[in-house]
């Protein structure tokens, strides 16, 4: 069989799009606000990881431009290699500052950093264990990894012990876990894991690609949200969302850094973050520090939305979090949903399987501290207008 036989007979997508109500791909001509410009129209935005608003912020802008002027648009080489600028240097200092870690290390995306950290650390003869909704980079570093590879259910704690008591008792372990689950906008229940790990004998990291800027005192994520910093091996951050920009680290012991630094082979051959991302980042992160009200903002906003949908009638799962999923059921139901809402001037985004487990197909909406409340009020008012004409509410 030709090797371009399954590309001919992949219908499926193309079917939607056919009934016009495909919600992928849609291209924006504006930036990444609460506010954003489809094919001319102006709609809200709520299906944006921006959670801290800084993607428009003018410090973080300039500081993009400048880093450019000086650095030029591109680094043309690896870390390894030619790559490494005083910047990202400079930027892994304070990010292992702020994460209260020895050291940190700095990837071109989050997505690298999962794969680079996951596949480096674990050899053949050890094992990772995972939450089934882990995200898929989690999944991809578990499956270039050389080790073996154990999950759990969800948040099920009894079925962790039961997966760890499987292992053999002096094998290398690590549980590798999301902080915030970006599908579901539940939390992981660090406290439990931490102490599971203890008595395995398993080392432990946490995705907070969705919980730096998000969740702790001082946003620094799931581990200061229940005050275990010092108890998380690994944390790992993502520059996509609060750091409104692209990239990734790992913030864990020095020697940690050092050994993933020499054997991760998605840091080793892939190009380094440019300048413009870098400095970036480095200003958001001063942001983040000096303004902790956009945080308690945040917050205000995840709270009326929490109460907003489920007095409205909508299943929003157990989410505990800025992103807020709208349980539908069916894929085709979910697309004509989004449709509606689209129609109606709100970008939301849509969640089928492999995402999500199948027939839990979602609206996923997510929050940013610079939405107004007659936004979310406009939000509410178009999702029970939708919800009533579909018969989900």
């Amino acid at each position: 069989m030709d090797l371009f036989e399954k590309c001919k007979r992949f219908t499926e997508a193309k079917k939607v799009m056919a009934t016009g109500y495909y919600p992928f791909f849609i291209p924006i001509s504006s930036g990444q606000d609460t506010q954003v410009t489809v094919r001319g129209k102006e709609m809200i935005m709520i299906g944006s990881n921006n959670y801290l608003g800084l993607t428009s912020h003018p410090e973080v802008k300039q500081a993009a431009i400048d880093a450019i002027k000086i650095y030029g648009s591109g680094c043309t080489g690896s870390r390894f290699l030619n790559g490494t600028l005083d910047i990202h240097e400079d930027l892994e200092r304070k990010l292992a500052q702020f994460m209260n870690k020895e050291s940190a290390l700095v990837f071109s995306t989050g997505f690298q950093t999962n794969l680079g950290t996951i596949s480096a650390l674990v050899n053949k003869g050890e094992y990772i264990i995972t939450d089934r909704s882990d995200h898929a980079s989690i999944v991809d570093g578990c499956r270039l990894s050389f080790g073996k590879v154990l999950k759990f259910r969800h948040n099920n704690m009894s079925d962790l012990k039961r997966v760890l008591s499987t292992c053999p008792k002096h094998s290398g372990k690590l549980i590798v876990i999301d902080g915030v689950f970006s599908m579901e906008g539940d939390i992981a229940k660090l406290p439990d894991i931490v102490e599971l790990a203890k008595k395995y004998h398993a080392r432990v990291m946490v995705d907070d690609a969705h919980s730096i800027g998000v969740l702790g005192k001082n946003g620094r994520g799931t581990a200061e949200h229940y005050n275990l910093e010092d108890e998380v091996d690994i944390i790992m951050g993502t520059f996509s969302k609060s750091f409104a920009s692209i990239g990734g680290f790992i913030a864990a012991k020095e020697e940690v850094i050092h050994y993933i630094k020499h054997f991760s082979r998605a840091l080793i051959f892939s190009a380094s973050p440019p300048p413009a991302a870098v400095a970036t980042v480095s200003k958001a992160l001063d942001i983040i520090i000096a303004e902790p009200e956009r945080r308690e903002r945040l917050w205000q906003i995840a709270r009326k939305m929490h109460e907003g949908y489920r007095a409205l009638g909508f299943d929003i799962g157990d989410t505990e979090t800025p992103i807020i999923p709208i349980l539908i059921g069916e894929n085709m139901k979910t697309f004509k949903f989004w449709k509606l809402l689209f129609d109606e001037g709100i970008f939301a985004n849509t969640a089928i399987s492999p995402a999500v487990p199948p027939g839990t197909a979602r609206i996923r909406t997510s929050y940013t501290a610079t939405h107004t409340d007659d936004q979310m009020n406009r939000v509410l008012e178009v999702f029970e207008k939708v919800g009533k004409k579909m018969g989900v509410i």
